[in-house]
C-alpha cells in the first residue's frame, strides 16, 4: 500500500512538471513574439478600408488624417457633421475619396445602421469587407457618487459602453468578411478607479470586458481585437475646458438633495471641483503616442492585446493598482 501510494505522487509530480514545463515553454514562445513585433507591409491605396468613430475633434480627428495619409480609406463617423462642426469641415476639405466623413452619433441605432450602409455603398469591393474598427467616441464627467444624478451615469454609459457595443456589433459582419480588426479607446481608469469619475470608470472598464470577451470569440475567427489605454491626454482632446467644469458643477450642485447639500457642505463640494479644474489642466497636449498605438493596432502583424500609451508615473501607478493587494495600493493611493 505504501509503495503503490509513493508511486502515484511520484508520478502526479511528474505529471504536474510536464504541464508546469508546457505552460513556460508556451509563455516563452509568446514572450518571444511579443519582442518581436512587426508591421505589416503598408496598405495598397484604398485596399484598407476603416470606420472611426468620434472624429469632430481629439483622437479621433487626428488619427483620421494620419491613417489617410498612409493610404487607408478612412470613413470619419462624426457626431456634428450635421452642424456643420469645424473639424468635419477639415476633413472634408481634403477633398478626397479615400477621406469619407459619415453623420454619427453612436447612441442612435439608425444612424449607426446607415453609416454601416455608407460604408457598403463606397466600398470598392463590400464582400471583402472592413479593415478596421476603432471605437473612439467617447464622453467624461465627474462627480462623487454622491454628487451624481443617474441621469449622467445613463448618458455617459450610452456613449461610451453602449456605444461601443453598437457600432461594434453593427461592422462585426463586414469585419469578419475582411478578418480585420477592432481597436477599442479605453482608458487607464478602465484599468484602476479613481475618486469622483465613477461614471466613467464603470463605463470603461466595461469596454475592457466586452472587449475580452469579443477577441476570444474573435480569434478563430482571424479578426483581431486590441484595447488602448491612454493616460491623462484631457487638456489634447477638448473633454473639459473652465467653462465647462464651472457649467457642470453648478447644475450638480443645484440638483442635489437638500440631505446631502447639508451632510456635505459647499465648501467640501467647490475643494473638489477646484480639484478637478487641476487635474484637467495637466496632462499631455501631444496626442502622437495613442495614434501611432492605434495605428500599430491596425496595421501590425501582430497587434498587442493593449497599449499602454500614458506617463511612467500613470504606468506604474496603473501596476500598483492592478497587481499588488487593494490594502497596499489603498495605503500608496487614498489620502
Amino acid at each position: 500500500m505504501l509503495a503503490a501510494r509513493t508511486y502515484f505522487n511520484i508520478r502526479t509530480r511528474t505529471l504536474q512538471n510536464r504541464n508546469h514545463t508546457r505552460v513556460l515553454q508556451k509563455l516563452s514562445s509568446v514572450l518571444n513574439a511579443a519582442t518581436n513585433r512587426s508591421y505589416a507591409s503598408p496598405p495598397e491605396r484604398g485596399n484598407k478600408a476603416v470606420l472611426i468613430t468620434g472624429c469632430d475633434s481629439g483622437f479621433g480627428f487626428s488619427l483620421a488624417k494620419n491613417l489617410h495619409s498612409k493610404g487607408f480609406t478612412v470613413f470619419a463617423g462624426c457626431l456634428l457633421k450635421d452642424k456643420g462642426h469645424a473639424g468635419v469641415k477639415e476633413l472634408d476639405q481634403i477633398k478626397s475619396d479615400r477621406m469619407i466623413t459619415v453623420q454619427l452619433n453612436v447612441v442612435k441605432q439608425e444612424e449607426v445602421e446607415k453609416a454601416v450602409e455608407i460604408i457598403k455603398e463606397n466600398l470598392k469591393d463590400p464582400e471583402k469587407g472592413l479593415w478596421g474598427l476603432v471605437n473612439n467616441a467617447g464622453i467624461s464627467t465627474f462627480g462623487e457618487v454622491e454628487f451624481t444624478s443617474m441621469e449622467t451615469y445613463k448618458e455617459v454609459a450610452d456613449v461610451n459602453l453602449w456605444g461601443t457595443v453598437r457600432t461594434t456589433k453593427a461592422c462585426l459582419p463586414l469585419i469578419r468578411r475582411a478578418k480585420g480588426r477592432v481597436v477599442n479607446i479605453s482608458s487607464m481608469l478602465g484599468r484602476m478607479a479613481n475618486p469622483a469619475r465613477s461614471p466613467y470608470c464603470i463605463t470603461k472598464f466595461g469596454v475592457e470586458a466586452f472587449s475580452d470577451c469579443l477577441r476570444y470569440e474573435m480569434h478563430p475567427l482571424g479578426v483581431k481585437v486590441s484595447v488602448v489605454e491612454p493616460g491623462n491626454f484631457i487638456v489634447a482632446t477638448d473633454l473639459y475646458s473652465p467653462e465647462k467644469i464651472k457649467a457642470i458643477a453648478e447644475k450638480m450642485w443645484n440638483d442635489l438633495p437638500e440631505i446631502v447639500k447639508n451632510d456635505y457642505g459647499r465648501k467640501y463640494f467647490d475643494e473638489k471641483i477646484a480639484r478637478m479644474n487641476t487635474y484637467c489642466n495637466s496632462g499631455s497636449a501631444d496626442t502622437a503616442p495613442v495614434i501611432n498605438d492605434v495605428t500599430h493596432a491596425l496595421t501590425a502583424a501582430t497587434p498587442y492585446t493593449r497599449y499602454n500609451p500614458m506617463d511612467y508615473y500613470w504606468w506604474l501607478r496603473m501596476q500598483v493598482m492592478t497587481h499588488l493587494p487593494g490594502a497596499i495600493s489603498d495605503k500608496i493611493y487614498i489620502h
